[in-house]
């Protein structure tokens, strides 16, 4: 079986449409979050579904990025970075969500429930502890890397510009979620739509064959009969 940059590049596209769709789906009918619900299997495995969205995300977005490498420059070099580290953040931050609180809920009600307001915009009672640190970074590498990888997605004008948009858009969208909670699973839809965007995007950008441009000047560099 020869594994070719179109079959993964086309693979990426599925991981990210996958994770919109995931991210979307596990919105829906969302239950209120604290130390009783959060071991519901409901929650439970919404919070599994998340873990599993970001590590397709993260997936999607390399291949988006790998596929307009010469093109999107510095700044889209640094808008994945932060991007990438926000998603993997976030799948830190679900795992301990889906697998940890849950399991310490009845023992340390107080703690839990202090981590759930504060991932979630409310008023905490307690000390959390490194907790803290690490919602409040994936929120700040979500939101930042979001904006600036979609404003490079925008300018380099490779895949759909209007997916680049809605990136921008759903990044920004959900420092509403602090500002009115009570809507703040609304915000992630622009967020998921943008994932899927991008997929379908970069998936119909494999119709016409094309080659990465830094693997074939490697390529080249490497063969002695083109390097004469």
């Amino acid at each position: 079986m020869t594994i070719t940059q179109k079959a993964l590049f086309r693979a990426a596209a599925v991981a990210a449409a996958v994770a919109g769709l995931i991210f979307i789906g596990v919105q829906i009918n969302h239950p209120y979050l604290d130390a009783t619900s959060i071991t519901t299997t409901d929650a439970m495995l919404r919070d599994s579904l998340k873990m599993i969205m970001a590590a397709l995300a993260l997936t999607g977005i390399t291949g988006v990025y790998l596929r307009q490498v010469t093109k999107i420059g510095v700044l889209g070099l640094l808008g994945y970075v932060v991007f990438a580290a926000g998603y993997l953040s976030m799948l830190g931050t679900e795992y301990v969500a889906a697998l940890v609180l849950p399991s310490i809920a009845h023992s340390s009600t107080a703690y839990v429930n202090d981590v759930i307001a504060f991932a979630n915009n409310r008023p905490e009672t307690g000390d959390i502890g490194w907790m803290q640190g690490a919602i409040m970074f994936t929120g700040l590498t979500y939101v930042g890397g979001g904006v600036l990888f979609a404003i490079a997605l925008f300018r380099a004008n490779v895949i759909a510009r209007w997916a680049s948009a809605l990136l921008a858009l759903g990044s920004l969208a959900s420092v509403g979620a602090g500002i009115a909670p009570q809507y703040e699973r609304l915000f992630a839809f622009p967020t998921g739509l943008a994932l899927v965007g991008l997929g379908y995007s970069l998936w119909r950008g494999q119709r016409t064959p094309t080659a990465l441009p830094i693997l074939d000047h490697v390529s080249s560099d490497l063969d002695p009969v083109g390097a004469r």
